[in-house]
């Protein structure tokens, strides 16, 4: 049979109460493929415009930009719960205009039992327990959307990065009230604005923010960046402060990387994922002392976007969106019918260091997250043919886009 009656027939059998389908697919164990999950208005041909995902309280959410909607799956049985809209000034933003820069909703959080979703000029906080948009956070005027985002939840602060401004900046608002108590801009050693940011993590541990800066004067394709939560804390209420000034603060080289996604590992390890717009150029994941900034690792395992850390596997899991076949970055980075990407789901050994495995997964999965009591694994993907650039995706049996659902073990 084809592979993708294949993985179609596999999913089917991970359903069965009884024996049937031949061979022992209920007995299988490791990474692969157990089922695919349906999202309103998502279909064969059309581009599906999806961001972060996160788990939380037996349920996966992740944000959809073409139905301008928190997602929800149930995770025990694998189905679509609801899509969370709000309405007035609580809507997201949706698709918008055109470029991701001013579409929304972007970054998905848990903040005790709500979501904080990033949104256009806004943080969007939404009780997934009605089903409401409750209320929204302004952040800016200029258009563009407040991105990733990350929880401080020993001192109840929420970080929002808002990458496309003229000066991007990060945002710090206190979860009690629910209000902004500080800003921080990214304007380098060199006195011009960093070329973005990305995804963010909190460290209990050690009281420090990290963030991912796109680029600097001085590291031009990445720095991973530390702002000691102290020094975040010193600001005046409602001050701004620019990050080169903070007490504390630290920037780390990433190289030629590009950065995108962030994860803390084991000890004191903190992993980030590249996704390198030099064409050729070896697609990484790095791995540093979050302590020293050290590089201790450096992987063939980048060209994706969200990168999670899942302790009951000790292993990192990076939805490389834009792996290649030969392992190095497609033209400029990007995935087009010319320079084509092979997506996959790569799984690395948090402990060894190395790759696991790679999984085949659909056209432009850049999302990943992972539920530690099931080992459960959710990677929503765009129907095969929009956007253009990944030929191999039906073959692999993911044509319609959706939710596929991997074991991780």
């Amino acid at each position: 049979m084809s592979r993708s009656t294949w993985m179609r027939a596999t999913v089917a059998c991970a359903f069965a109460v009884l024996g049937g389908c031949g061979g022992d697919n209920l007995n299988q164990t490791g990474p692969r493929l157990v089922a695919d999950i349906a999202v309103p208005n998502v279909k064969a041909g059309v581009n599906f415009s999806f961001d972060i995902g996160t788990v939380s309280g037996g349920r996966y959410y992740f944000t959809d930009r073409n139905n301008a909607s928190l997602d929800v799956i149930d995770i025990p049985t694998k189905t679509f719960v609801k899509a969370i809209q709000g309405s007035g000034n609580l809507a997201f933003a949706g698709l918008g205009p055109g470029p991701s820069a001013t579409s929304g909703p972007d970054g998905a959080t848990p903040v005790g039992g709500l979501i904080y979703a990033g949104d256009v000029n806004s943080v969007k906080i939404v009780d997934p327990g009605v089903g409401t948009v409750l209320s929204s956070i302004p952040v800016s005027t200029t258009g563009v959307r407040a991105d990733e985002g990350c929880l401080d939840a020993t001192h109840g602060i929420f970080m929002i990065s808002s990458p496309e401004e003229p000066t991007p900046f990060a945002t710090f608002i206190n979860t009690s009230t629910q209000s902004v108590i500080a800003k921080v801009t990214f304007t380098d050693t060199a006195g011009k604005p960093t070329a973005g940011l990305e995804a963010c993590v909190y460290d209990a541990a050690s009281d420090n923010f990290y963030v991912n800066v796109d680029g600097s004067t001085t590291n031009p394709h990445g720095e991973l960046v530390r702002l000691p939560g102290a020094a975040i804390r010193a600001i005046p209420p409602g001050g701004t402060q620019n990050y080169t000034a903070l007490s504390g603060v630290a920037m780390y080289s990433e190289g030629n990387c590009d950065p995108t996604g962030l994860a803390l590992g084991p000890g004191t390890d903190i992993a980030v994922g590249c996704r390198e717009a030099t064409t050729g150029a070896p697609l990484l994941l790095q791995i540093f002392n979050r302590a020293s900034g050290a590089q201790i690792a450096s992987l063939n395992a980048g060209g994706g976007d969200q990168l999670e850390y899942d302790a009951p596997t000790n292993r990192y899991y990076n939805a490389t969106s834009r792996w290649t076949a030969s392992g190095n970055a497609s033209a400029n980075g990007a995935c087009t019918a010319a320079s084509p990407c092979t997506p996959v789901l790569t799984i690395i050994d948090a402990g060894t260091r190395s790759v696991v495995t790679r999984l085949n997964t659909g056209n432009n999965a850049h999302s990943v997250a992972i539920d530690a009591a099931t080992g459960l694994v959710f990677v929503p993907y765009s129907s095969a043919t929009a956007p253009a650039g990944c030929p191999n995706c039906a073959a692999n049996g993911f044509v319609n886009g959706g939710v596929s659902v991997f074991a991780a073990r």
